[in-house]
């Protein structure tokens, strides 16, 4: 009887070395298809407060890549040529995205670009290997116009409900109408600045790379992920609370260089909360085990 052919052509022969040869091509290609893309992406994280950690995320997931490195020249690599798929989809998306003015769709094109290439180096096995370093990397592409304006104003509204709260049990008296609070010396409006959108974005990267290089257990990243959510939301309603605290008393200090500052130390004391919160669960967590029965 004849041998029967192979039907299944997309995965390739493995190897155990990495391919550097057409690592370094397919960088070189997507680097030159994807320049403007990569280009307008940079403006927005020198311009737009809210992507002020865009420059440390890709740095970060080099970091990690390069702390795995040993594991990676270990792994029996598996080449698929359905990652190519995946990069042509990804280059009709650019196209698409081109013609329609749509910065998100082009810019995550580039990241599915970035997995096609690397199931089709190094197949399944070296994109779970890898998954980490790339999921951080969605954190490098600001959040659709639609999306950001769905996500601030209900944040706007929950700060500043907080702070009328806040205020006048202290003593201060306030009227909230909105986002806006009527102070007696002062108008304070929540904008979008103010609506902890920057500080959740921040800490919600922070949570991932803290868990990771801290706590192995991947069911710890979920959990300081969860948390972020509470903890940005608490510690931008303090600093419009702080905010109007000033504006009553020192409103030299509520503007300028010392609401900035004030920003950095809202931030570290949520950078501080998220730590406790980390403490917390794994005493629980540890609890738990040693009261269940062996």
């Amino acid at each position: 009887m004849d041998a029967q052919p192979d039907l299944q052509p997309q995965t390739a022969p493995s190897q155990t070395s990495l391919p550097w040869g057409p690592i370094a091509w397919f960088g070189l290609l997507l680097v030159v298809w994807y320049a403007p893309v990569l280009q307008l992406l940079v403006r927005d994280w020198l311009n737009d407060d809210d992507m002020g950690h865009g420059f440390f995320v890709p740095a970060v997931a080099a970091y990690i890549v390069w702390l795995q490195r040993e594991e990676l020249l270990k792994i029996k690599l598996q080449p698929n040529r359905w990652g190519m798929l995946l990069v042509v989809f990804a280059g009709l998306q650019l196209i698409a995205a081109t013609l329609g003015v749509e910065f998100f769709l082009a810019r995550t094109s580039f990241l599915l670009a970035l997995v096609g290439v690397v199931l089709t180096l190094g197949g399944w096995v070296l994109v779970r290997a890898l998954a980490f370093p790339l999921v951080l990397l969605i954190f490098m592409v600001p959040l659709p116009a639609i999306i950001f304006s769905q996500i601030t104003f209900p944040l706007q509204l929950i700060a500043s409900a907080f702070a009328e709260h806040s205020l006048s049990a202290i003593g201060i008296p306030v009227l909230r109408d909105g986002n806006i609070l009527e102070l007696p010396s002062q108008r304070l409006s929540v904008v979008e600045a103010c609506s902890g959108i920057r500080s959740l974005l921040s800490l919600t990267f922070l949570s991932l790379v803290y868990a990771y290089f801290f706590d192995h257990r991947v069911w710890m990243r979920w959990a300081l992920l969860i948390c972020t959510i509470p903890i940005a939301i608490l510690a931008n309603a303090m600093r419009v609370t702080v905010t109007g605290l000033l504006w009553e008393f020192k409103p030299e200090y509520a503007e300028g260089f010392f609401h900035l500052f004030e920003g950095w130390i809202i931030f570290m004391v949520a950078v501080i909360l998220l730590v406790a919160c980390h403490r917390v669960i794994s005493m629980v967590a540890q609890l738990r085990r040693s009261t269940q029965p062996a």
